[in-house]
């Protein structure tokens, strides 16, 4: 796929997987949903869903997962609530535009603009949380993501990336 391809999908996936609502209970169980997807791949992974105030409603950390995972999840929450889309797309933009973190006035340190991470956007409401997963190679990230989300919100055709 080429990079213009790529960013082609990002936003369909986007504009696909949104909620009708989302409560706590909704967090519960896609987050158990992902950590079920991971483990059906043969995968470990640390996951986590916040809303958009940072309050976390949902966290799982995997036994192979340690520190650095919650701190990268922490960056990449930061650049899908600052950015309202998913840090895969962030990622795919810098490359296409040949740009980093820095031209567009995000801090690594702070930030993460790698795969993992993906809005929880509510139709007619907007992005009020994030989903992080972490652990795994960006695109594998994401794809348990999308993945798990079309199941949840029970729609048939997700456009993928086929990196994997």
């Amino acid at each position: 796929m080429t990079m213009d391809e790529v960013i082609t999908v990002l936003s369909m996936q986007e504009e696909i997987l949104q909620f009708s609502h989302f409560t706590n209970e909704d967090a519960w169980e896609l987050g158990m949903m992902l950590v079920a997807e991971s483990r059906r791949r043969g995968l470990d992974c640390a996951v986590s869903i916040r809303r958009n105030n940072g309050y976390t409603v949902f966290k799982y950390a995997g036994n192979t997962t340690n520190l650095n995972n919650d701190r990268w999840m922490d960056r990449t929450f930061n650049t899908v609530r600052t950015l309202e889309k998913s840090s895969l797309l962030v990622y795919s933009e810098l490359q296409k535009n040949e740009e980093t973190m820095v031209d567009i006035a995000l801090d690594p340190k702070e930030f993460s603009c790698m795969g993992g991470g993906f809005p929880v956007r509510v139709e007619e409401v907007g992005v009020v949380g994030a989903i992080m997963v972490t652990n795994q190679n960006h695109y594998i990230n994401h794809d348990i993501i999308v993945k798990t989300l079309g199941r949840y919100l029970h729609i048939d055709e997700v456009p993928r990336i086929r990196m994997l």
